[in-house]
């Protein structure tokens, strides 16, 4: 009885409100120790690069004239002149329209049919199907970009002319005749393999029970998809949905190799339209900055909105 009754009134001096506050401080320092890292990155490569950008928004800076020596801080004149642009609305609506076609459902589409084949038991080779899967990931931007120029080149010389031609369909400049249509495709060549991934670990997640269980009651393939699989991993499809959005309104490395935004804007996304502004004839990096705003603008948007779907309904 006394060992027990000791031990107890050990165990309630440890338990004391004093070390019990004083661990979860600790816990909170170590934790905030393992976030610096990260804290400082995002610092240095994120906020202060945008709040920099800001600032230089609100001026005339340039490359070249007076503007390059001392710039001038004239408010939001960059920004109503860019509300004024029509050039501006028409980069955002190809962005846009860039955006949806290529990764929003074609990605999504491919990389979740890719998914879907590997997680299914009966799917031979997967290894081997995965892996070419995941190939356009291994290949630099810019290699992969000029892979497709040499694929897309007009005339006899391109491979893509030279199976349309066996197959009856004719030759075309592809980055001429269709260039928004030649982006989209080799973005969603591009994205496949992330998407693929994130709907791999998702569908992993999803119980064969529940997924046998229907198909016992009569479920067909087409219902247990629509009704069960995808439901249950909605959340990861919000996720992508996000993180696809977010990335694709920087691209522009591969767009720029091939079109440079041409021909006559047709491929000019927000960030081609503002490399041309700030270094691409004008040199006005204040206005430039102002484009990069409103599209980190845009981008928050529809980060807030996907946010708040994902939010969990209590």
């Amino acid at each position: 009885m006394s060992v027990a009754s000791g031990a107890t009134g050990t165990r309630r001096r440890r338990d004391t409100p004093r070390s019990t506050a004083w661990r979860r401080r600790r816990q909170t320092l170590v934790l905030a120790l393992f976030m610096v890292p990260a804290l400082a990155l995002l610092t240095v490569f994120v906020i202060v690069p945008s709040v920099w950008a800001i600032y230089i928004s609100l001026t005339d800076q340039a490359l070249t004239g007076a503007s390059a020596l001392s710039p001038n801080f004239v408010g939001f004149d960059n920004y109503r002149r860019l509300f004024a642009d029509s050039d501006f609305y028409h980069s955002l609506w190809i962005s846009l329209e860039f955006i949806f076609l290529s990764s929003i459902v074609g990605q999504f589409v491919f990389g979740l049919v890719a998914a879907l084949l590997i997680n299914r038991p009966q799917t031979r080779a997967k290894a081997m199907f995965s892996g070419s899967m995941l190939l356009p990931l291994a290949v630099p931007e810019t290699v992969a970009a000029y892979l497709w120029a040499s694929m897309l080149a007009p005339g006899a010389l391109g491979t893509v002319n030279r199976l349309t031609e066996s197959a009856g369909f004719g030759q075309h400049n592809w980055l001429q005749d269709f260039p928004l249509s030649a982006i989209i495709v080799v973005n969603i060549w591009r994205g496949i393999a992330f998407a693929m991934i994130i709907f791999m670990a998702a569908l992993e997640q999803v119980p064969r029970e529940v997924v046998e269980a229907a198909s016992v009651d009569g479920a067909n393939a087409r219902q247990r998809l629509f009704h069960i699989t995808l439901p249950m991993i909605r959340y990861s499809i919000l996720l992508y949905m996000l993180l696809t959005t977010v990335t694709t309104f920087g691209v522009f490395g591969l767009v720029f190799v091939l079109t440079q935004g041409g021909p006559n804007q047709a491929t000019e996304l927000l960030t081609i339209y503002m490399y041309h502004k700030s270094f691409g004839g004008s040199f006005e990096l204040g206005y430039g900055s102002a484009v990069g705003v409103v599209t980190l603008f845009v981008s928050l948007l529809f980060g807030l909105f996907y946010v708040r779907v994902l939010r969990p309904k209590v």
